[in-house]
């Protein structure tokens, strides 16, 4: 099983730039469903696909499950395509969408501490790991809504080789519930640095077939080795993720 982020997004880029500018919100010409691909975000995810296709055919995925959001899409389509397979078999499933932030979309930190200090308090108080923004989730309803899709791939897709293409909270969640991890174990995991994109966390069967044990984190060879730019963006500033 792969797990794998987007390449790099449109949104990506906006946010960077307005963090640097210091200002209050992030200029999107789409709401986060429709950002797309940068083009930076697409050499990343043909990189992706041509290392997928370098694979020998028995150890290339089966089953490529992906986030409804277009950048996740993008990105699912690239491996499909290097596979010589159709977009058609990629399979969206809105429980891999992004975390949803609620009231706090598209705020820089700096606009969250501006406009919403009572609930950048109440943030720090609770953690980002159960902190719930109105109208948005916590870490907690990500996992909720995973530990579905990892009890349909073990009821229906039992012996597949998957692909799961997402996004940055996607990547930590799955990890949270596959690993077994607690709280403080994935959010020290997330304070040492922002998934790659096109970063490809990876599992194997273990030996009883009973499980999954963890292979390689953030893997970004694939991208090394065709002289891609890694880049390490977060999908949110810090405060609101």
């Amino acid at each position: 099983m792969w797990i794998v982020r987007h390449g790099q997004s449109a949104g990506n880029v906006a946010r960077d730039d307005a963090e640097s500018s210091g200002a209050s919100l992030i200029e999107l010409a789409h709401r986060d469903a429709d950002v797309p691909l940068s083009a930076l975000g697409e050499r990343q995810s043909q990189a992706l696909g041509a290392w997928v296709r370098a694979l020998p055919p028995a150890q290339q995925p089966t089953l490529c499950l992906s986030s409804p959001y277009e950048r996740s899409r993008q990105t699912a389509y690239a491996v499909m395509s290097a596979l010589t397979r159709t977009q058609d078999e990629v399979i969206a499933d809105e429980r891999l969408r992004e975390k949803e932030f609620g009231v706090l979309d598209r705020y820089t930190r700096k606009g969250i501490i501006e406009k919403f200090p009572d609930l950048a308090e109440q943030r720090k108080l609770v953690g980002k790991f159960y902190f719930r923004p109105p109208g948005g989730e916590s870490w907690c309803d990500v996992v909720f809504r995973l530990r579905s899709v990892l009890s349909d791939l073990q009821r229906n897709h039992a012996g597949e080789r998957v692909m799961v293409v997402g996004h940055q909270v996607i990547v930590h969640c799955f990890r949270y519930l596959i690993e077994n991890m607690d709280e403080a174990t994935i959010l020290a995991i997330d304070r040492e640095g922002d998934v790659p994109n096109c970063g490809v966390t990876e599992y194997a069967a273990t030996a009883d077939g009973k499980g999954l044990a963890l292979q390689r984190t953030n893997f970004v060879a694939p991208l090394l080795d065709t002289g891609t730019p890694v880049t390490r963006e977060s999908d949110r500033p810090a405060g609101a993720r």
